[in-house]
């Protein structure tokens, strides 16, 4: 099996490139996915980004394998000189009403996780380390698909 080479797809909207990887549904996905996304910020020059982003995908990737039924877990980066946006997308399952998707139960799970408990303080991190997160859907081009996203960068310098 040869090594896999990330190559751009479609432009990124916010200017910058775009690269897309995708997993099976194994205990692997995490590491592979934390990989993929270290190699990408440190040839993007963003290597103080690194620590953060690198356990935020482990977080996404581990609840979409844990949580789900999806065969494939998808991993999309979009990367410029500023920021870089990473979201995870599965085939959905029993996650979804716990990643917000029928309203508040995100600031209810993200509220009801102690420091004590093994699970549950995974997208309370997230949010702690992110510029911004959040949840969607595939839309109509991928209809069941569920998307959780993270920003990472440099927060805006508002006058």
């Amino acid at each position: 099996m040869s090594a896999a080479t990330p190559t751009p797809v479609q432009p990124n909207p916010l200017g910058g490139e775009s690269y897309r990887l995708t997993l099976p549904n194994t205990a692997a996905a995490p590491r592979i996915a934390r990989d993929f996304l270290t190699s990408l910020l440190h040839l993007s020059r963003h290597p103080g980004l690194v620590d953060d982003a690198r356990l935020c995908v482990t977080k996404l990737v581990t609840n979409a394998h844990c949580h789900t039924r999806t065969p494939l877990i998808g991993v999309h980066v979009a990367v410029n000189r500023k920021r870089v946006t990473v979201a995870v997308s599965d085939d959905g399952g029993p996650v979804r009403e716990a990643f917000g998707m029928l309203g508040t139960a995100t600031a209810t799970a993200i509220a009801t996780a102690g420091p004590e408990e093994e699970h549950g303080r995974g997208l309370a991190l997230v949010e702690s380390l992110a510029l911004a997160w959040g949840t969607g859907s595939g839309g109509e081009r991928h209809p069941g698909r569920t998307v959780v996203w993270f920003t990472l960068g440099r927060p805006e310098v508002t006058a």
